[in-house]
């Protein structure tokens, strides 16, 4: 059986804890007897020239009409659901050429139909180009400059104090060194001061100053690696809050979740999902546990049934 080697975000290498990573790698190359996929999102930074030197380039880039609707027709095809032209470049044209989304959208839509029309896509919102919550956690911690680190909010479909509890939980296993832990949990708790002033007094000209702060002020904090792949974990302050907010807020969350695993903004994995999971829970309890456990999300998923089946009770 063909095997791949594939390297991901060489760009994220820190030449300071990992200073002979570079030359393994090139090593690795040389030697190999697989193909080796390596990917960037800056193949353009220095430090990783002597990997760029010894591949070969390939910018992979948004597909326009022309190769999209081929694509979905076969896809389409396999499946044997006929559509029409119009349906898929009006898919194509609301997800701006991710392939991905228009895969996920023709999911959404077809499902048991062996027909798929232009009044069917009517069912689909314009998608905001957002990353899931762990995309952009990546990007504040990895990011090296103020101006990186802010732009994160506008990639992000969580508000703004949701995502200040993902980066407070999740910033002890990211920032491994005591001294930069404790410039980033200062920052934060500075924030969490401002969000608490504004919530008050309604002054929101702070709102800004908060954002800096649990952004770049946490970013610029950090300058040594984990070592190693840390997983993100699931905001335990919101499981612990007061159940008449706790439940909104658990729902956001777990919407985060579902999201970045299916390539679908929080809000509306949270509108569209917890239903059907919630029906699936009182009718399969074997397969809720496994859709939980994939979501990574079995403990809040718990405690947002367990609400909704008292202020139903």
């Amino acid at each position: 059986m063909g095997r791949l080697i594939l390297l991901d975000e060489v760009d994220g290498i820190n030449l300071r804890t990992d200073s002979g990573a570079i030359i393994a790698i090139l090593r690795v190359i040389k030697e190999s007897q697989f193909p080796i996929v390596l990917t960037a999102n800056d193949p353009w930074d220095p430090k990783i020239r002597p990997l760029r030197d010894a591949c070969l380039l390939i910018e992979l880039k948004r597909l326009g009409l022309r190769e999209g609707i081929p694509l979905m027709k076969g896809i389409l095809a396999k499946e044997r659901v006929n559509a029409d032209e119009e349906a898929l470049r009006s898919i194509m044209e609301r997800d701006r050429g991710d392939m991905r989304s228009a895969i996920t959208d023709l999911q959404i839509l077809t499902g048991p139909k062996k027909n798929l029309t232009l009044d069917d896509t009517a069912l689909l919102s314009n998608r905001d180009r957002t990353e899931s919550i762990f995309e952009v956690l990546r990007i504040i911690f990895n990011s090296k400059t103020v101006a990186q680190a802010r732009r994160a909010l506008d990639k992000s479909d969580v508000d703004q104090e949701m995502l200040f509890q993902w980066i407070l939980e999740n910033t002890p296993g990211q920032i491994p060194n005591p001294r930069e832990l404790e410039a980033a949990m200062s920052a934060l708790a500075e924030a969490d001061l401002y969000f608490a002033r504004i919530r008050k007094t309604q002054s929101w000209h702070l709102l800004s100053y908060a954002l800096d702060l649990m952004t770049a002020g946490v970013a610029v904090a950090k300058e040594t690696s984990p070592g190693g792949w840390v997983s993100m974990k699931f905001p335990q302050r919101i499981s612990s809050m007061s159940r008449s907010r706790g439940t909104r807020e658990l729902r956001k969350g777990v919407g985060a979740l579902i999201g970045s695993k299916s390539h679908i903004s929080s809000r509306r994995g949270a509108k569209l999902y917890l239903p059907m999971i919630q029906f699936i829970h009182e009718h399969d309890p074997e397969k809720y546990r496994e859709i939980a456990e994939w979501l990574d999300a079995k403990e809040p998923l718990d405690e947002i049934l367990s609400l909704d089946s008292e202020s139903t009770a």
